[in-house]
C-alpha cells in the first residue's frame, strides 16, 4: 500500500474542504451584506451593516460600505433640509404675494368704474393682464407647496376613463380658442382603479394645460385598457433635451413666459405618490407624455 500517496490525497481533500468552506462563508457574507445594504438604502435608519462572519475581508468590505452609508446619509439629510427650506420659502413667498395682489386687483376694479381716457384704458388693460398673470403664477406656487408637503392620499374606486373624459371636456373652450380638434382614443369599457380623485384631476389638468401651452395646433390623447395614458402634441419650440427637463421644478422654456414650470413637476409628484410612473419623450417634433397607473 502506498502510504505517502494516501497522505497526499488526504491533505488535498482537507485543503479542498477548507477552500469550499471559505467560499461558502464568503458567499454567505456577500449575500448578507447585499441584503443589509439594500435595506439600509431604503430604510430611514442610522443602523449600519453588521455581519455574522468573522472573515477579515468580509468585515473590511462591510466597514467600507458603512463609511459610504454615513456619507450618503449625511448628504440625504442635507438635501432633505434644503428641500424643506425651499418648500417653506415657496409657501411664505406665495402667501406674501397674495395679499398685495388682492389689494391691487381691488383698486383696479375701482378704477374700471371711473371715467378714463383711451390711453388710460389701454394702460389699465395691460396692468390688469400682467396682474392676472402674476396672480395665476402665485396660486401655482401655493398649490405646489401644498402638494409637495402633503402626504395624505384618499383613494377611492374610480372609472379612469370617465375622469379623463371629464377633464378633456373642461378644456373644450380652451381648445376651441386655439382651433385644436383633439384626437381621442379611449377604451369602450370602464377602467377601474383605486386612486385619489383630487390628485388624478390635478394630474390630468396640468398635463392637458401643458399640452395646450406648447402645442402647435394639435392634441392626441390615447388610453389603453391597462390604464396607460399618452398625451401627444406637435411642439416645434421644444427639443429632446428640453423635453427631458419638463418635470424639473421651476424649469420653463422661453415660450412659456407666464409659467412657473411647476405644472408637470406637480403632476410627477402626484403620479409617483399614487404608485404610478410618468415619462416624457420627444420624437420627430412631437412631445409625448405618458402616465402608467
Amino acid at each position: 500500500m502506498n502510504y505517502p500517496l494516501l497522505i497526499i490525497i488526504a491533505i488535498l481533500i482537507l485543503v479542498i474542504i477548507f477552500l469550499l468552506s471559505k467560499i461558502f462563508v464568503l458567499r454567505k457574507s456577500i449575500k448578507e451584506i447585499n441584503h443589509l445594504f439594500q435595506d439600509r438604502l431604503t430604510a430611514d435608519t442610522n443602523t449600519l451593516i453588521h455581519i455574522s462572519s468573522r472573515d477579515k475581508y468580509a468585515l473590511k468590505l462591510a466597514s467600507d460600505i458603512n463609511e459610504q452609508l454615513r456619507l450618503l446619509r449625511a448628504e440625504r439629510h442635507r438635501f432633505q433640509q434644503g428641500d424643506r427650506e425651499l418648500k417653506e420659502a415657496v409657501t411664505n413667498l406665495s402667501h406674501d404675494l397674495r395679499t398685495p395682489l388682492t389689494a391691487i386687483n381691488g383698486y383696479l376694479d375701482l378704477l374700471e368704474k371711473e371715467d378714463k381716457s383711451e390711453t388710460v384704458e389701454r394702460y389699465l388693460f395691460h396692468i390688469r393682464n400682467r396682474t392676472e398673470a402674476l396672480t395665476s403664477l402665485t396660486e401655482e406656487l401655493f398649490r405646489y407647496s401644498i402638494v409637495s408637503s402633503s402626504q395624505t392620499i384618499n383613494c377611492v374606486r374610480m372609472n379612469l376613463v370617465k375622469v379623463l373624459e371629464e377633464n378633456l371636456v373642461s378644456f373644450y373652450g380652451a381648445m376651441k380658442e386655439r382651433n385644436i380638434e383633439p384626437e381621442i382614443s379611449l377604451p369602450n369599457s370602464p377602467v377601474w382603479r383605486e386612486l385619489d380623485i383630487d390628485a388624478v384631476n390635478r394630474i390630468f389638468s396640468n398635463i392637458i394645460g401643458n399640452a395646450l401651452k406648447y402645442s402647435d395646433g394639435d392634441l392626441s390623447v390615447t388610453m389603453t385598457e391597462d390604464s396607460t395614458i399618452t398625451f401627444t402634441n406637435t411642439a416645434s419650440n421644444l427639443d429632446a433635451i428640453t423635453a427631458g427637463r419638463l418635470f424639473d421644478r421651476f424649469y420653463t422654456v422661453e415660450a412659456a413666459r407666464n409659467s412657473t414650470g411647476l405644472g408637470l413637476s406637480i403632476a410627477k409628484v402626484l403620479v409617483e405618490r399614487l404608485g404610478g410612473g410618468i415619462v416624457a419623450n420627444y420624437v420627430d417634433g412631437k412631445l409625448s407624455i405618458t402616465i402608467m397607473f
